[in-house]
């Protein structure tokens, strides 16, 4: 929209073109950069798939929007009239939000696989703190035992804190990349117990609880939900198909019927 903006503004008299190129380069980098920034987040939040960053998933939504543009204006020469147009611009728009559907999808499945992991990886996190070990070589033995996303991320929180960053803001950062309930009480719980002393190995027992209560509560919500979709489709399908049979039977019936009377007239 800010390019559109600039390009539809009118151009004065006298306004050299490099001058133009330089403010509009001017007022869309910061954009761009603050763009980069919320996809890079994003993709933080989705496990960062591909080892992607913010700039190259801008860079597949600017090059998702050029193909769409060349589909558009060769499907929108084979098109009549107002379909021409309608091309023309919603595959531009299309390719454009492809990447974003794309990390929708993948986000959703990162917090399932997020959810279905972290009960068990709780578990071998108190299994290792009861042993004796600290809590960040706690969370470096999950991270080399377990194959999973969070436990890389555990993984990830021991490294920073064994280069000398507070285990308080590696936390932190954790729960900010994250962006999930899930994380954020287990994050918190993490930096009470720290900091008051509380013993750890029940703190994560209590977490592990809570996250198998969380989603067995999801289980049931999803099968309620389940419930009336599948009445709906045996209402639209199921129930019209064997009318069908029926019907036919019928119609056969009658027609085997008629025609035995004709034959016996």
């Amino acid at each position: 929209m800010a390019a559109l903006a600039l390009l539809t503004r009118p151009v004065r008299r006298g306004a050299r073109p490099f001058g133009l190129l330089r403010r509009a380069g001017a007022r869309l980098l910061p954009a761009a950069i603050g763009r980069a920034a919320e996809l890079d987040r994003r993709l933080a939040a989705a496990g960062r798939p591909g080892g992607l960053g913010g700039r190259d998933l801008l860079a597949a939504k600017a090059g998702g929007a050029l193909a769409g543009a060349a589909v558009g204006l060769f499907t929108g020469a084979l098109l009549p009239g107002r379909l021409a147009v309608l091309a023309a611009v919603a595959a531009p728009v299309a390719g454009f939000l492809t990447p974003d559907a794309w990390l929708a999808r993948r986000r959703d499945d990162h917090v399932a696989g997020v959810r279905r992991d972290m009960p068990a990886l709780l578990d071998l996190l108190a299994v290792a703190v009861a042993a004796g070990r600290s809590l960040p070589e706690a969370l470096a033995e999950v991270g080399r035992r377990s194959r999973a996303p969070l436990a890389r991320r555990w993984g990830g929180i021991a490294a920073q804190v064994a280069v000398g960053v507070a285990l308080a803001d590696a936390l932190e950062t954790h729960r900010r990349e994250a962006r999930m309930p899930e994380l954020d009480a287990f994050a918190g719980a993490l930096a009470r117990a720290v900091r008051h002393g509380a013993p750890l190995a029940e703190t994560l027992a209590a977490q592990a609880r809570e996250v198998r209560l969380a989603r067995r509560r999801a289980v049931q919500e999803q099968a309620a939900r389940a419930g009336p979709k599948m009445q709906l489709v045996v209402a639209l399908l199921l129930v019209p198909a064997v009318m069908l049979l029926v019907a036919a039977a019928l119609v056969g019936a009658l027609a085997d019927g008629g025609a035995g009377a004709l034959s016996a007239f």
